[in-house]
């Protein structure tokens, strides 16, 4: 039984072409390739048994293995992430759980992913799980900042008292009219780009119909929501850590001084 971290990543990104190989200038000046900064990233996530970048381009391969990256060759059918990994799996065999680290994260600290292991280790009823992060107002001004500005950016949450998702959106869910300072703690919930799938689900959800919220959102994780299985949402704590994740290319500058302020190289 073995845990696997597969990083997905694609170079025809409509919003953001060949945005894996983006380049990101850490606080030390260095720059390094965004795919390469969120291979980094899992890297440091203890109970990882191995880490592959999962691709079907060439330049991104190339550059994964010249940082010395394990790569899967997959197809270019995969309309998604999770698609991605289901045939990442397809090529790994048996294994325990596969664990989805977007490859547009660098700021995800290791405990995030080591947090989410453990979470569907204890909910055996779930399909899968993701983390959620409760948004600052900082955070929250920033997404709706986003949305006002007729930009995709990160996306939300909705729990049930169980932490079973409700509901994830590109809006800001849930509506609050209350104003909050930089570090209040607020009602909504930065969704995290990270998944731990059973096999069996992952298996299984290519070959699930996409349903009509899927594709108004654009959501890959609503599909196992409108095929009737639950996703367990596990919730993170920042610990002083800032994350954003890269959207658009207007992400580069804000996740840079990100990196400067919390001294990432």
């Amino acid at each position: 039984m073995s845990v696997v971290c597969v990083i997905p990543a694609r170079y025809a990104s409509s919003r953001f072409p060949g945005k894996p190989l983006a380049m990101l200038r850490g606080a030390d000046g260095v720059e390094q390739s965004l795919i390469e900064r969120s291979w980094r990233a899992a890297q440091g996530v203890a109970g990882l048994d191995a880490i592959y970048v999962a691709t079907d381009d060439d330049r991104i391969a190339d550059a994964a293995r010249a940082f010395g990256a394990d790569v899967l060759m997959t197809s270019s059918d995969a309309r998604n992430g999770t698609e991605r990994c289901a045939e990442a799996l397809e090529i790994l065999g048996d294994v325990e759980m596969i664990v989805n680290l977007q490859g547009d994260a660098p700021l995800t600290p290791p405990w995030f992913l080591e947090d989410l292991i453990a979470g569907l280790r204890a909910d055996t009823q779930a399909a899968l799980a993701t983390p959620i992060l409760r948004c600052d107002g900082e955070t929250l001004a920033a997404l709706k900042a986003d949305r006002a500005a007729g930009r995709v950016g990160g996306t939300t949450a909705v729990a049930d008292s169980k932490m079973r998702a409700l509901y994830f959106s590109k809006e800001v869910v849930p509506f609050t009219a209350q104003s909050y300072a930089p570090d209040d703690g607020t009602p909504v919930f930065h969704h995290v780009g990270v998944y731990a799938y059973r096999p069996w689900a992952l298996r299984a959800y290519p070959h699930w119909s996409i349903g009509p919220l899927e594709t108004l959102e654009g959501l890959e994780q609503l599909r196992f929501l409108e095929a009737g299985h639950p996703v367990l949402c596990v919730e993170v704590d920042a610990r002083g850590s800032k994350f954003w994740e890269l959207n658009n290319p207007e992400d580069i500058p804000r996740i840079e001084a990100m990196m400067r302020e919390m001294g990432t190289v």
